[in-house]
């Protein structure tokens, strides 16, 4: 994901800590905000993720014609590879893949008025071996989220995971 205009809004705060169950009024009451240590409103600590909505190529977005993915019997719209299939056959996520881990780190707080720019680069990648699914492939993938100024404001480090063979039932 690279997002390059990501405008942090109160409005979308108070959105996004609606949507998470979270009803701490320093993320939409500006008066109650202004006596807390920020001094101000401040966005909930995921709420870097929803810069996904302003990535035009997110890849769980559907693209124009095709089908939204958590349509149909497969929850990733990808079909996972048949029992008996070649080794080098297309697999869905939801066949042999995950994601497994997500971290924050937080720089300072993120409130309205923020624009962020992320970008995205490798992390670590290491293996694991499981008796039921084979080796396990992890890797890292660090988004750096900058604010107008060029400050860092959040890394955040996903880790995904796909096994050399689908686990059967």
């Amino acid at each position: 994901m690279a997002v390059d205009n990501f405008a942090v809004e109160a409005s979308h705060i108070m959105m996004f800590a609606r949507a998470i169950g979270d009803p701490n009024p320093i993320y939409f009451d500006a008066g109650h905000a202004a006596t807390t240590e920020p001094g101000g409103i401040i966005a909930p600590p995921t709420f870097a993720q929803a810069s996904a909505q302003f990535d035009e190529d997110y890849r769980l977005r559907p693209k124009p014609g095709e089908p939204w993915m958590g349509s149909g019997k497969e929850a990733t719209g990808i079909p996972p590879k048949a029992a008996g299939a070649a080794d080098d056959a297309p697999v869905g996520m939801g066949a042999r893949g995950l994601h497994a881990e997500q971290h924050f780190e937080y720089h300072r707080n993120m409130g309205p008025g923020d624009v962020l720019t992320a970008t995205v680069k490798p992390g670590e990648s290491w293996e694991k071996h499981s008796k039921r699914a084979g080796t396990l492939k992890f890797s890292e993938t660090v988004t750096e989220y900058r604010d107008q100024y060029g400050e860092l404001v959040i890394t955040a480090r996903g880790v995904g995971v796909t096994t050399e063979k689908a686990v059967e039932g």
